[in-house]
């Protein structure tokens, strides 16, 4: 694939004439909950393809969007379903991406549908990152596809993206360029709590650098503490900073939340702030800041600068505040205590600590690496042996 840069000017070129394609692969809840989002711009330069296997379900769930939407007065959005696209089949996503030439790329897959993953594990061995090998499972897929066409795309993946890009890129392919979610669910409830602190009512004036892996954005929302870890988090308000302390900030970040695929709006919303602040950046000529987990194949998750760089629009690591080292520490911590060791030269390395409660708690006995060729057979080991069983009990 070109680099990010190159890409970066052809989708620069396609925003300012006002032609912008956006493709959607995998249209679940997340899928469906951000072609809502886009829909609701109500932007004609913005059209929507979605990609998927089954049309006849593609379609019930575009047309209750493009209704709902109507309903509103917000349905200037172009949308084009296409079908007979199997994640399995790489030729077929091939075709699809080759065909509408999208500016924009979400994968929004999941190898196991339906079911959020950490409701199994987290009660059970309080890591995630044992489900790495079915977050990566349909993602190398599309990633080949989009290396074999050579797309001009942005590429966005939504699924445990702080370990599964930095896999894709220490085998040497091609790997989405941003991820969406985990931490940046984080940052919204960090400004609500700063909000209440500071007892002001305009959290839209708090702005927030913070850099945590994807153990952090779970255990900080669920339980309002880092098990002990200091995490890089500045906090300004109306520019000024705020010495306040961060474990009073984050046992504020535990707020009541539903468990179930509503969940999935904060990941479609992460998504879809990503697309927009490229667009933003474009059109206002103006920095745009986002939260994003994996990106450039970093393990765990950064603030990140969209914008302008020597006259070109660019996306860097913002290391105003924390330099990339004091960033990339914190977040290989935040990942060892979600059960990944390290990836190198496309192996993942499970932590023993990890092996050893998936045992005591499934008597599974997982592999201490996995390697990139494993990942199909690992994926299913663990379906078959983890999901599929705790599912039937």
């Amino acid at each position: 694939m070109k680099s990010l840069r190159d890409r970066f000017e052809i989708v620069e070129n396609h925003i300012k004439e006002n032609n912008i394609k956006i493709m959607i692969i995998g249209l679940g809840s997340v899928g469906t909950y951000l072609l809502d989002y886009l829909v609701s711009r109500n932007d004609e330069a913005v059209k929507v393809i979605v990609v998927g296997r089954n049309y006849a379900k593609m379609e019930q769930n575009v047309n209750i969007v493009r209704v709902s939407s109507l309903i509103r007065g917000l349905n200037k959005t172009q949308i084009e379903i296409q079908d007979g696209s199997d994640l399995n089949d790489i030729v077929s996503i091939q075709k699809a991406i080759k065909k509408h030439q999208p500016d924009f790329i979400v994968n929004s897959s999941r190898a196991y549908p339906g079911l959020k993953y950490g409701s199994i594990s987290w009660s059970n061995v309080r890591a995630y990152g044992i489900w790495t090998p079915l977050a990566i499972r349909f993602t190398k897929n599309v990633m080949e596809a989009c290396d074999s066409v050579d797309t001009n795309a942005i590429v966005i993946n939504t699924s445990y993206s702080d370990v599964v890009i930095p896999w894709l890129k220490s085998a040497g392919r091609a790997y989405p360029d941003f991820g969406s979610g985990n931490l940046n669910h984080l940052v919204p409830r960090i400004k609500f709590a700063v909000a209440e602190m500071l007892g002001v009512d305009d959290f839209w004036n708090i702005n927030v650098i913070f850099a945590a892996g994807h153990f952090h954005d779970v255990v900080i929302s669920k339980e309002g503490q880092t098990e002990g870890i200091e995490l890089p988090l500045k906090i300004y308000y109306n520019g000024k900073e705020q010495k306040l302390d961060q474990n009073d900030i984050f046992a504020r970040c535990k707020i009541s939340m539903p468990v179930d695929a509503q969940r999935n709006m904060m990941n479609a919303s992460s998504n879809y702030r990503i697309i927009d602040a490229v667009i933003e950046a474009v059109r206002s000529k103006t920095n745009q800041l986002i939260f994003t987990p994996g990106v450039f194949g970093n393990i765990g998750g950064y603030p990140v600068q969209i914008g302008y760089s020597d006259g070109k629009l660019d996306a860097w690591i913002d290391e105003s505040v924390y330099t990339y080292e004091e960033m990339n520490k914190a977040d290989r911590t935040s990942i060892a205590l979600d059960g990944v060791e390290d990836v190198i030269d496309g192996t993942l390395i499970y932590t023993d600590y990890l092996i050893e409660k998936v045992k005591k708690a499934f008597g599974v006995d997982l592999p201490k690496k996995v390697t990139f060729e494993k990942i199909d057979d690992t994926a299913q080991y663990i379906i078959d042996n983890i999901i599929k069983r705790q599912l039937n009990r």
